[in-house]
């Protein structure tokens, strides 16, 4: 239920595209940044225009700034994925849990933009 909310939510926001992913397991969805916005952090991006993806389950693993990713992991929203520190640029590379909630939906929304905004530098 709230992972198709949280779907139909991404694919409204302009400039991100929702489709297949090319780095995750299969039924997952990829969120990709269209190609006329600029991309000013490629080093955050697992795989080609796809700066986040949603699994089958509604987690999500998604690059966001690294204190940012502290917060969310602080506040139980996320946890940091194992090659967090192990890939230059990915210190905010986390996995954001299924939200249960409508509260959850909201913050794992507004995750999503923060980590397009910071992909993009469209703040």
């Amino acid at each position: 239920m709230h992972r198709q909310e949280l779907l139909k939510r991404t694919a409204n926001i302009p400039g991100i595209n929702v489709r297949e992913t090319v780095i995750s397991l299969p039924g997952a969805k990829g969120f990709w940044i269209d190609d006329s916005i600029t991309i000013t952090r490629p080093e955050v991006i697992a795989g080609g225009r796809e700066f986040a993806h949603i699994h089958p389950d509604g987690s999500l693993h998604a690059s966001l700034h690294p204190d940012l990713a502290a917060e969310a992991v602080k506040k139980g929203w996320a946890t940091y994925h194992p090659w967090s520190q192990k890939r230059p640029g990915w210190e905010g590379f986390v996995m954001i849990y299924t939200p249960q909630t409508n509260t959850d939906l909201e913050v794992v929304y507004q995750l999503i933009v923060r980590s397009f905004e910071f992909v993009t530098d469209d703040v």
